[in-house]
C-alpha cells in the first residue's frame, strides 16, 4: 500500500499510521476524517522511516508490532532518531506484554493499545498523543526563545558592563582631572591672598611678615580647637587681610601708635576695620572673610569698634585674629626669650577685658610656639646661598624679599621644592640685592 495523506494544512496536527495490512489503514484513515489532521500512511516501518525522513512535525506515530519486515518496536526505535519529538503509540494483536515493555524502552513509546482496538478509545489517545506533542514543541519553542533571549540579555549585559567600565573610567579620570584642576585653583586663591597681604605691608616696612605670622598661629589655634577645615580657611584668609583696609591710611599716621594720634587721625583709623570689609566683599568667597575682619578690633566687654560688639557676638575668628594680632605687635618689641613673658603677663592682665578668656591660654600656647620655633638657634649658623645652590630641607634663616621688597618667604620655613622654584623666579624676575640665608647645624 502507498502513503495516501489527506489534504494538507499547516493548522493540522499530523499523524503517522504504520501497518502491514491495507484495510487496517483504511479504517483508520477513516477514524480520522472528521478531525482537524492531516493523515500519513506507511504498509512497513521503511516507507514509514522514509515519510519521517521527507515529512517534518509529524506529532503522532502509530504502529503495529507485527510486521514482516520490520517489527513495530524496531520501526519505533529508529524513528525516534529521525522525529524524536513525535509521540510514539504501539499497537499489538496479541497481548504481548514484553514487546510493550520493550518498544517503550527502546523506542520512547507513550503507550500501547491492543487490536482490535476501541474506535473511541483510539481517537481520544491518539488526540491527547497530538496534544501532549503540541505542548511538548511550544514549549520547546518557548524555551528556545528564552535561551535566545537570555543569551542575548547575557550579550547585553556583557557590553552594559564595559559601557559601565568604560564611563566609570572617564568619570574617574573626570573626576581626577578636576580634583587637580580644583587644587590649583585653591593654590592659586590662597597664593593670591598670601600676595594681597604682602602689598599691604609693603605700606609699612616696620611690619613685614605680620600678617603671615599672624595666620600661622591663628591657623594653629583653629586647628587646636578642632574647626573644620572650610572654617579654618575662612580664618586664615581674614587673619591674612586683616589689616587690607589700612591701605587708605597715610603713611604719617601709619608710623604712630593708635594712643599717639589725635583725634581726627583716631577717628580715620577707626575706619579700617569697615574699609577692610568693603574691600574684598565684591568677591562672595571672601565675604565671610569680610566679617571677620570687620569685627577684630572688637573687645570682649563690647567697648571695641566699630559696632561695639561683645562676647559671643564677636566671631570667634576675630577673636582668636584680636589675641593673635596683640601678641605679634607686642613680640617685636620684646628681647630674647623673657620678653615673650612679658607679654603673656600683658595679654593676662587683658583678660575679659579686650580678650576671651577662654581663647588666652590656647592662643598663648600657639604663639609661644610659633616664636620660639622662628627665633635663632643657638646650635646653627647661618650662611648665604644663591637660590640655584638651595637644597630640600635647608631652613630659612631671615625672611626672603625680591628686589623690590615683596615678601617671598618667611623666617623659619622649610625649604621644599616649590619654595625653591619661586624664590628661583622671582630672582630672575626682581632680584634682590643679597642671597638667600639659610641656618645650617654646625
Amino acid at each position: 500500500m502507498s502513503e495516501s495523506p489527506s489534504p494538507s494544512s499547516p493548522e493540522k496536527g499530523k499523524i503517522l499510521f504504520v501497518d502491514d495490512e491495507e484495510n487496517i489503514l483504511r479504517s483508520l484513515q477513516r477514524l480520522f476524517m472528521d478531525e482537524e489532521v492531516e493523515v500519513f500512511t506507511a504498509p512497513s516501518g521503511a516507507k514509514g522511516l522514509e515519510i519521517l525522513a521527507r515529512e517534518a512535525g509529524v506529532g503522532v506515530i502509530v504502529s503495529d508490532q507485527r510486521m514482516p519486515e520490520m517489527l513495530g518496536v524496531d520501526f519505533l526505535e529508529k524513528s525516534k532518531a529521525i522525529s524524536p519529538q513525535s509521540i510514539r503509540i504501539l499497537l499489538t494483536g496479541y497481548a504481548d506484554v514484553n514487546a510493550a515493555i520493550d518498544a517503550i524502552n527502546r523506542g520512547g513509546t507513550f503507550r500501547y493499545l491492543n487490536k482490535p482496538w476501541n474506535d473511541e478509545e483510539l481517537v481520544q489517545t491518539v488526540k491527547g498523543a497530538l496534544q501532549m506533542y503540541r505542548l511538548l514543541s511550544e514549549n520547546k519553542r518557548l524555551t528556545a526563545i528564552v535561551k535566545k533571549q537570555n543569551a542575548e540579555l547575557k550579550k547585553w549585559n556583557t557590553e552594559l558592563e564595559t559601557i559601565v567600565q568604560e564611563q566609570t573610567t572617564e568619570l574617574r579620570k573626570s573626576y581626577e582631572s578636576l580634583r587637580v584642576i580644583n587644587g590649583r585653583l585653591r593654590a592659586n586663591f590662597k597664593n593670591t591672598i598670601v600676595a594681597f597681604s604682602g602689598l599691604i605691608e609693603l605700606r609699612d616696612k616696620r611690619m613685614r611678615t605680620h600678617s603671615r605670622n599672624v595666620a600661622e598661629v591663628t591657623v594653629n589655634v583653629a586647628k587646636q580647637l578642632g574647626l573644620e577645615s572650610e572654617e579654618r580657611e575662612i580664618i586664615m584668609v581674614a587673619a591674612l587681610l586683616h589689616d587690607i583696609g589700612k591701605i587708605g591710611i597715610p603713611d604719617l599716621m601709619l608710623a604712630r601708635e593708635a594712643e599717639q594720634m589725635n583725634f581726627a587721625e583716631r577717628e580715620e583709623y577707626l575706619l579700617h576695620p569697615v574699609r577692610g570689609q568693603a574691600a574684598i566683599d565684591r568677591i562672595e568667597e571672601l565675604r565671610e572673610a569680610g566679617l571677620i575682619i570687620r569685627a577684630h578690633h572688637e573687645s570682649y566687654d563690647g567697648n571695641g569698634f566699630p559696632d561695639g560688639l561683645k562676647k559671643g557676638d564677636i566671631p570667634l575668628g576675630a577673636r582668636i585674629i584680636a589675641l593673635a594680632d596683640y601678641i605679634e605687635r607686642k613680640i617685636r618689641k620684646a628681647m630674647g626669650a623673657r620678653g615673650f613673658e612679658a607679654v603673656r603677663k600683658e595679654v593676662e592682665l587683658q583678660k575679659g577685658i579686650f580678650f576671651d578668656p577662654k581663647l588666652v591660654p590656647v592662643v598663648l600656647a600657639q604663639a609661644e610656639a610659633f616664636y620660639k620655633k622662628i627665633r635663632p638657634r643657638t646650635d646653627h649658623i647661618e650662611i648665604e646661598l644663591l637660590p640655584g645652590d638651595l637644597q630640600e630641607g635647608m631652613e630659612a634663616s631671615r625672611d626672603v624679599f625680591s628686589g623690590t621688597g615683596i615678601l617671598l618667604l618667611t623666617k623659619g620655613t622649610i625649604l621644599a621644592k616649590p619654595s625653591i622654584m619661586l624664590l628661583k623666579r622671582y630672582y630672575e624676575l626682581d632680584p634682590g640685592t643679597q642671597g638667600v640665608f639659610v641656618s645650617v647645624k654646625e
